[in-house]
Parts: C-alpha cells; structure tokens; sequence
C-alpha cells in the first residue's frame, strides 16, 4: 500500500511540474491556462462530486479526479511544451 502512494505521489509530481512548465511557457495554449484553473477551483471548492463529509470517499474522489485531469491536460499539449527543455550543463 505505501508503494502504491509512494509511485502515485512521484508521478502526480513530475506531472506537476511538467504542467507548471508548460502554463510558463509563452506559447502555452489559452485552454491550458483555463483547464489549470478549472481543476484547481474544483480542488479548493466547496462543491465535489463526493461529498467530503463521506469518511473515505469525499478524499478519495479528490485523490483521483485531480491527478487524472492533469494528465489528461498533459496528453493534449502541443509537443513543444510536452516536455521541458533540457538544461545546459558546463562540462
């Protein structure tokens, strides 16, 4: 059980801030901008699907939902922003 948070929290990770790179970026897409601040008002809202007042699922459908709408977001980037842009390093 530990693992499977472990993975899910690296993943949910690299996601973000390969969100965050691409909402950066000065070619990100009008829609991109707008899917990050839909999913973040649903995060922060009141308003769930599932209640949160429900022991385990209210938590739960949060612990799904936002991670599974970053990644689909992520899926629909153009591929300029798909990935960041590798560093330099002097050698």
């Amino acid at each position: 059980m530990f693992k499977r948070l472990t993975l899910l929290w690296v993943l949910l990770r690299g996601d973000a801030r390969q969100l965050w790179f691409a909402l950066r970026h000065p070619q990100a897409p009008a829609w991109l901008k707008w899917g990050t601040a839909a999913i973040a008002l649903y995060l922060f809202s009141p308003i769930d699907l599932i209640p949160d007042m429900l022991p385990f699922l209210g938590i739960a459908d949060d612990l799904v939902l936002v991670p599974l709408a970053i990644h689909w977001l992520l899926k629909r980037l153009p591929p300029e922003l798909a990935s960041p842009a590798p560093k330099d390093r002097a050698a």
